[in-house]
């Protein structure tokens, strides 16, 4: 068993996927990270951007549903030409609807480093090989995991 933050302004016990936002980086899903000071980062983040206080929530997650075939998993162990598509296509998906079918995705964060990236690429300032060649050199990758259907937020519980 692992633990999993997840940085709020809330206390969440009961993960409703209706509140997530559209357009984030792996789709509009709960997210969470392994590395309790990052989402510590986010939560104070929220409060500053939101208003309230910052809140840890903490859940428990067998990691060995990541490769039972329970479940519809997408690993990206690093940024690569996949993992950028991947980004792009949520990022901009128009529909409500979501841009692909994965109970949990595993992979980098794009940043605020790297959302400066994604601005250039998005501008056509830099092609999507430049992209890549820039991210070579971030420092610091932080993984989060997504989980975007209610079978996955199953398989997440509160401590």
């Amino acid at each position: 068993m692992m633990t999993l933050y997840h940085g709020s302004t809330q206390d969440i016990d009961h993960i409703d996927l209706r509140k997530s936002r559209p357009n984030k980086d792996f789709g509009r899903g709960f997210y969470l990270s392994a590395d309790r000071q990052q989402a510590w980062r986010m939560a104070e983040f929220k409060a500053l951007t939101e208003g309230g206080s910052p809140v840890m929530n903490a859940y428990s997650f067998d990691e060995q549903v990541l490769c039972s075939g329970e479940l519809s998993v997408l690993t990206f162990e690093s940024y690569n030409r996949d993992w950028a598509e991947f980004i792009f296509l949520n990022r901009n998906n128009p529909s409500a609807q979501s841009a692909h079918d994965y109970d949990i995705v595993y992979g980098p964060i794009a940043n605020d480093r790297v959302g400066v990236q994604i601005g250039k690429y998005e501008a056509g300032d830099i092609t999507l090989d430049q992209f890549l060649e820039n991210l070579k050199y971030m420092k610091g990758i932080t993984f989060q995991y997504y989980f975007g259907t209610e079978r996955a937020i199953a398989k997440l519980t509160k401590l």
